[in-house]
């Protein structure tokens, strides 16, 4: 057990994952973006918890949650949400997830669907292509300097069970984000879960890429006459992905816990037992 009591670590595929519990109600599981902790999360998680009970996760090497012998990949964190949804005796939650967590959580929709019942995605995309091309090219010069003496280095050193392992985590995401990736249309089309995408205006995700991922999940209809599909799409105005200060997505907290509690709480599938704890 960790000094905060809303912590705590759950053994999952070979990871002692840590995960914190905030609120009451049905279940929201939240992922972090890349480099992130749940601290840099900031007020989304106690604006989200307000209405339901919001288990925030730090995936593989992120914050508390020591590194293991193994590459970072989408399906990986995906399978261990899923571990981690099991452990705790959830039949289904919801799962709201932002940058590379917002991946993680369309894996775990893919990979584990009866897990899911609805799914909120944050500046993601199915396709690296789906990111502009000037941080295509950005991201190889990224290394453990480029983040001294930020919060994102701070919050690492803070919580980190082996705080000299930053810059192994800083390559493993380089890893991540250089490799090309582009997962099938089907797979997306076939995703059960109806899904709030949002994006930024001025997202590292591109605005064109959001609308296509969008049609790929049954949205894009003139709903007057078919109906309104079961997928949302909400593009943020005056907004960024994560910086400056102020601007991000994570920052509009006003807007995501409005427009996210909105879709999570509207008619739907519900969750066996989600009412527990």
């Amino acid at each position: 057990m960790n000094e905060n009591p809303k912590g705590n670590y759950a053994e999952v595929n070979g990871l002692r994952m840590y995960y914190e519990i905030h609120g009451t109600g049905r279940p929201l599981i939240l992922l972090h973006g890349a480099y992130m902790t749940i601290d840099l999360m900031g007020e989304l998680v106690p604006s989200l918890a307000k209405a339901r009970r919001v288990i925030a996760v730090e995936l593989q090497g992120h914050g508390r949650t020591a590194d293991i012998d193994r590459p970072l990949t989408y399906e990986l964190m995906a399978d261990d949400v899923a571990a981690l949804i099991g452990h705790l005796g959830l039949e289904q939650a919801d799962v709201f997830g932002y940058s590379m967590g917002g991946d993680v959580a369309f894996q775990v929709a893919i990979r584990h669907p009866e897990m899911v019942r609805k799914l909120v995605v944050a500046s993601a995309s199915y396709t690296s292509a789906g990111m502009h091309p000037e941080l295509l090219e950005m991201i190889p010069t990224i290394t453990s300097e480029t983040f001294a003496g930020s919060p994102t280095e701070e919050a690492y050193l803070r919580t980190a069970p082996n705080p000299e392992g930053f810059p192994a985590l800083v390559a493993k995401l380089k890893r991540l984000d250089i490799e090309p990736f582009a997962w099938p249309p089907e797979n997306i089309r076939a995703i059960v879960a109806p899904t709030l995408l949002i994006i930024g205006d001025s997202d590292a995700i591109r605005l064109e890429n959001a609308v296509e991922l969008f049609r790929l999940l049954g949205g894009g209809v003139m709903g007057d006459l078919t109906g309104l599909p079961k997928s949302r799409l909400a593009v943020l105005p005056g907004t960024t992905h994560f910086v400056p200060p102020g601007s991000s997505v994570l920052e509009r907290v006003d807007w995501l816990a409005s427009m996210v509690g909105e879709f999570l709480d509207a008619p739907g599938p519900e969750v066996q037992g989600a009412e527990d704890g």
